[in-house]
């Protein structure tokens, strides 16, 4: 993967037989001689042509740029992500982002709108040695939080009628009797396909992560 300067920028990472789009952002005031915190963005479903770049560029950037972190978007393969073949390249991507830039491995978080809100419950919970914060937008959460260890922040309208409500509400419960880090940002009047105004109820995922990261 190249070196990039500040801004956002469009590449293709092979890994193997298998090509992988992205969109990467990277902060004004990168410097490799600091480490900085790592964003992997997960887009919504349909059409994964250039979506990597419209949730990074319309929602995430704008909402977690006082992280001061790199934020990595890839495109999904083959719909859902949390099929075997966007596991394995979103691994991929992750690998080659930590090759290229300096990481803070101790904050490297997934956040994901939509699809990508449950593929953030995805893969924080199959990967917590990777993921230290999970973010997830009006997504579905997992069946079951059984052996779940990583700190979840979840942000849900109650107005969204593709992805309820209830369902976020039942397992950030669960988790906060567990024991485990987790927080629901609920958000009113917003239906589920209007990701720019998720934007407020995203940028409270800024002091929070920065309090997990403590």
């Amino acid at each position: 993967m190249p070196v990039q300067g500040p801004g956002i920028h469009s590449g293709v990472l092979r890994a193997g037989q298998t090509s992988i789009p992205y969109s990467i952002s990277i902060p004004e005031k990168y410097s490799p001689s600091r480490s900085v915190p790592l964003v992997l963005a997960l887009h919504y479903g349909g059409n994964p042509n250039g979506a990597a770049q419209r949730v990074l560029a319309i929602l995430v950037k704008p909402a977690l740029a006082e992280l001061g972190a790199i934020i990595v978007a890839p495109e999904s393969i083959k719909g859902d992500w949390s099929s075997a073949e966007n596991e394995r390249a979103v691994n991929a991507l992750l690998d080659a982002v930590q090759a290229s830039y300096v990481i803070d491995t101790k904050r490297i978080a997934v956040a994901g709108y939509s699809m990508g809100g449950s593929g953030a419950w995805f893969f924080a919970g199959k990967y917590p040695q990777r993921f230290s914060a999970a973010v997830a937008v009006a997504g579905m959460p997992p069946a079951s939080m059984e052996n779940w260890r990583t700190p979840v922040l979840a942000v849900h309208s109650r107005s969204d009628e593709v992805m309820p409500i209830g369902p976020t509400e039942t397992r950030i419960r669960e988790l906060q009797k567990a024991g485990v880090r987790a927080e629901l940002i609920v958000l009113t009047g917003i239906p589920h396909s209007d990701p720019s105004r998720f934007l407020e109820g995203l940028r409270g995922a800024v002091p929070w992560l920065k309090e997990t990261w403590k």
